[in-house]
């Protein structure tokens, strides 16, 4: 069965919030090219919805589709209860009062104010657009707001910081429920980044795509050979630079040093292969290029907090 989401659409709606859930779970399907989400957007009521991109959406579903729906996600809003005074207006309170108990929550951006206004994240972490990081914390202050991260999964409530980060929350929320296979083959069909863990901070700048930049070639090539050392001599070469100016321009075309950047791989590496294979832990640090368990440990707790052997149970889908 295909998991049903509803996109609620609260006037006036953040359009980019708007757009990213139909695109990345409709995009999230099966080796089969089956559908794994049923996508719907609907509204707090059947009139259409001003947009922040300067257009008025007519939706074609209203608040019911809340009452079915697996996942509800809210992206960004204007609504000035939620975003300037903590209320819920009655229509959008009636609305979220059809969401079934078990429903999985989720918010993009300002999207957290609406959950915020609505008492769902009383006592939970969350996050929001740093911007308005301040005047969330004056307005809900049982939330345990985490203001500098990407996105927070808190189990059955999970929100992420502004914009952009919506689409790693999405994909995220794709790579728990049907492993990194999916979750990557519909981050390649949008054309975006397939990993970026929640913790990473808003204001780290999202590093440009492998084909772009003078260092470009030299960074597929490394990602071919990520089982190997890989100096940055050997970058640099590779690259016909010298070490000094190879790092420059590595650095002005993906925010990061060869260093960082390449650990980041390494590990992205190792998680698919935990997620895709039975290797060993032994055999997976080898072939990231992380050389033991006890280096493939220590890095993979830094980047998304649990063991090797707990993210392969929690990832892997059988």
């Amino acid at each position: 069965m295909t998991h049903r989401i509803a996109v609620l659409a609260v006037e006036e709606a953040v359009g980019y919030d708007l757009c990213i859930p139909p695109q990345i779970f409709n995009a999230s399907v099966g080796a089969d090219g089956s559908p794994l989400y049923e996508v719907v957007v609907c509204g707090v009521d059947a009139k259409p919805v001003p947009v922040t991109a300067g257009f008025t959406a007519v939706l074609d579903h209203g608040p019911d589709a809340l009452a079915w729906a697996d996942t509800v996600i809210v992206p960004g809003t204007r609504a000035p209860g939620p975003r300037h005074d903590g209320t819920l207006p009655g229509p959008l309170a009636d609305a979220l009062a059809l969401i079934r108990p078990g429903t999985r929550l989720m918010s993009i951006c300002t999207g957290a104010f609406v959950m915020g206004a609505a008492g769902i994240l009383d006592g939970r972490p969350a996050t929001t657009h740093w911007r308005f990081a301040d005047q969330f914390r004056a307005l809900y202050p049982a939330v345990r707001l985490t203001p500098d991260v990407l996105f927070v999964d808190d189990g059955d409530v999970l929100t992420s910081a502004g914009l952009s980060a919506g689409i790693d929350l999405c994909l995220h929320v794709v790579r728990s429920d049907h492993g990194s296979e999916v979750a990557n083959r519909a981050a390649r069909y949008c054309v975006v980044p397939p990993w970026r863990e929640g913790g990473q901070s808003q204001y780290i700048e999202r590093p440009l795509p492998v084909g772009a930049g003078g260092a470009s070639a030299t960074r597929a090539w490394a990602l071919d050979r990520l089982h190997e050392p890989l100096e940055l001599s050997a970058l640099a070469a590779h690259a016909k630079m010298s070490v000094r100016t190879f790092s420059r321009h590595f650095r002005a075309e993906t925010g990061e040093s060869p260093g960082t950047w390449l650990i980041q791989q390494r590990v992205r590496h190792a998680l698919h292969l935990l997620e895709t294979t039975d290797l060993p832990i032994d055999q997976v640090a080898e072939r990231s290029g992380l050389r033991s368990a006890t280096s493939l440990r220590q890095h993979m707790r830094t980047a998304v907090g649990v063991s090797p052997l707990a993210y392969r149970k929690t990832f892997r889908t059988g």
